[in-house]
């Protein structure tokens, strides 16, 4: 990983942690950085998951035990 998308997932994880997210919060964050995939990086390497209410709307951004492993690793 280079060292941008490195501190960019390092943000974003820290976003996440720092307060509830809705899944529309999360599609704001990336939709700030439409040319990077670090949102959706995340979800695929495991460091975050929706937990799902009874919309995609309405379910929670959350960091997974790997997430705030790496979060920790700053």
């Amino acid at each position: 990983m280079s060292t941008a998308a490195h501190a960019l997932t390092q943000q974003f994880l820290a976003w996440v942690a720092e307060a509830e997210r809705s899944y529309a919060d999360a599609e704001a964050w990336r939709r700030s950085c439409p040319h990077l995939s670090i949102w959706e990086d995340a979800i695929a390497d495991g460091l975050v998951r929706f937990e799902n209410s009874s919309s995609m709307q309405q379910s929670r951004l959350v960091l997974t035990a790997r997430g705030r492993a790496r979060l920790k690793r700053t």
